[in-house]
């Protein structure tokens, strides 16, 4: 039996200059509800991510440090209007995902007041399944300031209330059965805090992300005469904190963290 390939690449999705800041008024076009009530805690609270409203003040946080920042990403950002292009097409056009804000309520912002605090950095959940009741915190960033506080911690324990509380708790969340943790092998601190959290570590993924030249050195060298031979490949490390461990006692370690 004969067959033909008919196969042609689709281009590579843009996002216009005109439209990186996303609509007007902002739609962050996301498929599940988000619970003020466990998002905005005592000292921390999670917000979308508004780029009209926080894309200068990320900048002026990131620019000067994208080498430290970025390095354990899979993606590596030269320009404001280059970052604000993937949140457009990565999170705010893909309702199963959403940027949050970090705001760190203990730390005023003159400058800022609405905003209830300080903007201490941002996590993405991504990955997310609705039919496997999954999902993950994502491309977290932390700024320098705010670095070995309470931000990390509350925050990742913010996130394990939203994603693993059942709907009808208080405060409630979306009722899923796993929460995921993906992280560069190599980065020791993002793996360590993870489990201080109460996730488990499953394996590693070998030779899960190829890597843009910037970060070759966060990763293991190609292999001689592949399609991407002089970039690196990143190893994953898979942890996950799954509904058994949260009503097994990791509620009540989140709990002292955001109450």
């Amino acid at each position: 039996m004969s067959y033909v390939n008919n196969y042609t690449p689709s281009p590579e999705p843009t996002v216009p200059e005109s439209e990186v800041y996303g609509p007007d008024p902002y739609d962050i076009n996301f498929a599940f509800p988000l619970y003020p009530e466990t998002l905005d805690t005592a000292r921390i609270k999670l917000t979308p991510f508004i780029p009209p409203i926080h894309a200068e003040t990320y900048w002026s946080h990131v620019k000067d440090h994208r080498s430290e920042l970025y390095r354990y990403y899979s993606i590596y950002f030269h320009t404001l209007p280059e970052f604000l292009a993937w949140h457009e097409l990565y999170f705010r056009r893909n309702p199963y995902q959403i940027y949050l804000a970090i705001v760190d309520k203990t730390r005023p912002d003159p400058a800022h007041p609405d905003w209830g605090g300080s903007f201490a950095g941002v996590v993405g959940l991504i990955n997310t399944s609705a039919k496997n009741l999954q999902m993950e915190p994502g491309y977290i960033l932390i700024f320098p300031e705010f670095q070995h506080t309470h931000v990390a911690k509350t925050m990742v324990a913010i996130c394990l209330y939203y994603i693993l509380q059942l709907p009808t708790a208080s405060p409630p969340g979306l009722g899923f059965r796993r929460a995921q943790w993906c992280a560069n092998a190599l980065n020791a601190p993002s793996v360590g805090l993870a489990e201080r959290m109460g996730f488990h570590r499953e394996g590693t993924l070998r030779n899960a992300i190829v890597l843009p030249d910037e970060l070759a050195a966060y990763g293991r060298k190609g292999r001689p005469g592949d399609p991407f031979e002089n970039q690196s490949s990143r190893d994953t490390a898979i942890l996950s904190v799954c509904w058994e461990d949260w009503e097994g006692g990791i509620k009540e370690k989140a709990q002292a963290l955001v109450a």
